[in-house]
């Protein structure tokens, strides 16, 4: 088995609550793991105000994609700006990543599949079927799965495919 060398990495900010999302994400996705973590050290937390000892930053992978949380502080927050999108094979995938990411989300936030979690961080729960709507090859079709997905929050497939069929 060849080793996939992963050249570029999410690096995500949080205030205090790095450990707590990456224990969530982990546990939300398959193939997922806590990799590393570091911690402030006495000269470390000096410098930024931390508290020696607590968690500085985490390696962690999501279904085999590596990322990075440090606990940096509030000078940074998230934005929906910048999103993860999951792609999803089916309803039941759909389902599952929807309802786990808005745990104690911002409701206010869901929209045609978009999401904003506990910690901040916009999700897009997308199933396949989406992209091969919005884009086949017949306007009318797609511009009724465009209006269909503009009314939703979670994506359901078989209202998008019926909205397309007419």
């Amino acid at each position: 088995m060849q080793n996939r060398f992963q050249r570029i990495t999410p690096f995500l900010w949080f205030d205090t609550q790095a450990e707590e999302a990456v224990k969530f994400y982990t546990s939300v996705f398959p193939n997922s793991r806590i990799v590393t973590t570091t911690r402030y050290s006495k000269e470390s937390a000096q410098m930024s105000g931390r508290a020696e000892g607590s968690v500085m930053t985490m390696g962690f992978q999501l279904d085999g994609q590596d990322f990075t949380a440090i606990n940096g502080g509030p000078q940074f927050t998230f934005s929906g700006a910048i999103s993860f999108v999951v792609h999803c094979e089916s309803q039941d995938e759909v389902d599952h990543y929807w309802n786990r990411l808005t745990e104690g989300g911002d409701e206010k936030a869901q929209q045609c599949g978009w999401l904003r979690d506990r910690f901040g961080v916009s999700w897009q729960v997308v199933p396949k079927q989406l992209v091969e709507l919005l884009s086949d090859p017949d306007p009318n079709r797609a511009r009724r799965a465009t209006m269909a997905m503009l009314g939703m929050k979670k994506l359901d497939i078989a209202a998008l495919q019926k909205a397309a069929a007419g």
